[in-house]
């Protein structure tokens, strides 16, 4: 059997691999695990201790944004190793950080200030999100960072659609220059949230990241 028979063979395995463990049971568990927190987290944000305090209501909320980013994402790739971690928390400070937009269009540090914007600040533009994701993949394959850095679009799409779900049942989501969606059912944002590991992780399928983020890098995609 000659060395391009092999390889074949190999790519085909890896392939087979990852489809099967696109609906593992692990994975479908920890969904509906993070289906529940949705579900409980955004119950008990609605306590008043929080809701009358702009700090404490600021904070949880961001807070709930990232452990959605890490948890989506650690579904999406599967913890196998300690450097797993390292991305889940990427994940998460991505799901996180796009909130600093707030600060930057009330031009102040002031937390009332970024509260109290007369819109919604550029980072939470939804049509955003392809533009920046696609963005990313140029600059990767200009740069020739195809391989080692193939996992970031997907994190930055996974995170930062998964905190713009969240505010849509608030919002609506805002399809600049197109307008905005009237506020999205609470049901929606939690079925939609637990189904975005899967969605996006079988997209990597079709598009062969997922095939590359094992071969390359050992890492277990397990959704």
């Amino acid at each position: 059997m000659d060395t391009d028979t092999l390889f074949v063979m190999a790519s085909e395995t890896e392939k087979t691999q990852a489809l099967l463990q696109s609906c593992s049971t692990e994975s479908l568990l920890s969904s509906l695990g993070l289906g529940i927190f949705c579900l409980v987290a955004d119950r008990l944000l609605q306590f008043s201790t929080i809701q009358h305090n702009d700090w404490l209501r600021a904070l949880s909320d961001n807070a709930v944004h990232g452990v959605i980013g890490m948890w989506s994402w650690a579904i999406v790739i599967g913890v196998k190793k300690k450097t797993d971690l390292r991305e889940i928390f990427l994940a998460g400070f991505l799901a996180s950080v796009i909130d600093v937009d707030h600060f930057f269009l009330a031009q102040s540090l002031s937390l009332k200030a970024a509260l109290t914007l007369p819109r919604r600040p550029f980072l939470h533009c939804s049509t955003v999100i392809p533009a920046v994701v696609l963005t990313l993949k140029l600059i990767m394959h200009l740069f020739k960072l195809k391989d080692s850095w193939c996992f970031l679009p997907w994190m930055v799409f996974i995170s930062w659609t998964s905190h713009h779900i969240r505010d849509g049942i608030r919002h609506g989501l805002w399809l600049c220059p197109f307008g905005k969606t009237p506020p999205l059912p609470f049901w929606l944002y939690v079925v939609s949230t637990s189904s975005l590991p899967h969605i996006c992780s079988l997209v990597m399928y079709l598009t062969g990241t997922r095939q590359v983020m094992s071969s390359k890098h050992g890492i277990r995609i397990d959704v």
